[in-house]
């Protein structure tokens, strides 16, 4: 796979099977599947755009409005 690819790299010639008797259709499904599947968990593990941030950012967003300095901005409790 190329560099600039955004597929993670998967090298299916490190497989090893010790089941005897599998044809080569067998092997290539079996390879198929199993390069899927480490490709969709590497993918699952990139980090998100939103990384830049950290989880308490992340969490302290729209809380609140800014509080307001001046005469009648604060009021009492009834």
């Amino acid at each position: 796979m190329a560099k600039h690819s955004t597929q993670p790299e998967v090298d299916s010639s490190q497989f090893v099977f010790h089941t005897k008797g599998l044809s080569e259709d067998e092997i290539a499904a079996v390879t198929a599947v199993l390069t899927s599947a480490l490709r969709e968990q590497a993918a699952a593990q990139q980090p998100t755009p939103d990384s830049d941030t950290n989880g308490w950012q992340r969490s302290q967003r729209g809380l609140r409005q800014p509080l307001v300095r001046g005469p009648g901005a604060w009021r009492s409790w009834g």
